[in-house]
């Protein structure tokens, strides 16, 4: 496997790390720790929680799901037990109600967790908002413009779909010095389609769109063929989500990552997705989440375009926590919700996230 065996055994580390958070988070909740120790972080520390989910699905495992199974943040049993958990012992915040704390000059409520869904995938239509609505709470939802405007799946979503579809075999991509035997269905597969997403996003911007695209001819599965495992939502659901209380922010145009673009791209995906929205929904968008959202996602002449085209705050991939004291708000942290955890690594999560939260990893190209 070449140069993707290291990435294979990262991923297999992170893995085997959150096992161990659980067994620890699990014991710690049998011991009544938790809520002590939310008590005393609380005294110690005054920051914002900001929960980062994708996909929420009726079941982590679906049955014929050939797309990146890491997407899928909880089942919707688990995401309602997540949701129902903030309600009880959290303080659940909008964007808005965070913006005018920082407008006002005021600390955020003890214990402050927003919810962010990334990308716009329709079951967040479908699944999440359902229960959201059940429990009276709102959530953002960063949408990327272009896949709402015309239905088709995200291409790393694509580039995931045509690995796990491919027949076992000699798979060459020369653009991340790939060269292997494909493995039939399985554990192997999955890493393989993690390791070569992630090495993929190494690449610059016109490198990664020509990879896909030639496996797309190459396979004779173009894009526009689509997946029912993968569409995106529509504007008719984004309204009617914005109607019952939900926040919509802009995740770009074409999920494409900002700071490996040329300037003049970069700063349209940020100006013409607000605009999209700003037509669509009739809202000016205040906050951005940055695609993919890693550090080499943006950078400062990012975050300079991000103020210019009129956002207020943008939120990053990296894991953590972020306080409003910063020196400015377009590098807020979040807290990744994988579909591995379970109620007591989630809880322990919130409770103590320097030691339960996932570790940011930075790519190598």
């Amino acid at each position: 496997m070449g140069r993707m065996a290291g990435v294979v055994e990262s991923k297999q580390g992170q893995e085997a790390i959150g096992g161990h958070r659980e067994r620890v988070a699990g014991l710690s909740q049998r011991l009544g720790l938790m809520p002590l120790a939310r008590a005393l972080r609380q005294v110690l520390k005054q920051d914002v929680r900001i929960l980062a989910y994708h996909r929420v699905l009726d079941s982590v495992e679906p049955e014929g799901f050939a797309f990146d199974a890491e997407l899928i943040s909880a089942s919707a049993d688990m995401f309602r037990q997540q949701m129902a958990l903030l309600r009880r012992r959290f303080h659940p915040l909008r964007f808005s109600e965070l913006l005018d704390c920082i407008d006002a000059g005021r600390a955020v409520p003890p214990r402050s967790v927003l919810v962010t869904f990334d990308d716009g995938y329709d079951d967040n239509y479908r699944v999440a908002w359902p229960i959201l609505r059940d429990l009276d709470m709102s959530a953002m939802f960063f949408v990327s413009t272009g896949h709402i405007d015309t239905g088709l799946p995200y291409a790393y979503d694509w580039l995931a779909h045509m690995l796990c579809s491919m027949p076992a075999g000699e798979l060459s991509l020369p653009e991340i010095g790939l060269q292997t035997q494909l493995a039939g269905p399985g554990p192997s597969r999955r890493a393989l389609v993690a390791a070569v997403l992630d090495r993929a996003k190494a690449l610059d911007a016109a490198t990664q769109e020509a990879l896909i695209t030639r496996l797309e001819e190459q396979l004779a599965m173009p894009r526009e063929g689509g997946d029912d495992n993968c569409r995106p939502m529509t504007w008719e659901q984004l309204r009617q989500m914005r109607e019952s209380g939900m926040e919509v922010g802009s995740h770009g145009v074409s999920h494409r990552m900002l700071a490996k673009l040329p300037r003049a791209q970069m700063r349209a995906e940020l100006v013409d997705s607000r605009q999209a929205l700003a037509r669509e929904l009739g809202i000016q968008a205040q906050v951005l989440s940055f695609p993919v959202g890693g550090r080499d996602a943006f950078n400062d002449e990012v975050i300079e375009a991000a103020r210019d085209a009129g956002y207020r705050m943008a939120c990053s991939y990296l894991a953590g926590t972020s306080t409003l004291a910063q020196a400015h708000h377009f590098r807020m942290a979040r807290l990744p919700v994988e579909r591995q955890m379970g109620m007591a690594w989630f809880e322990a999560m919130l409770s103590v996230p320097e030691v339960f939260s996932y570790t940011s990893r930075s790519r190598k190209a």
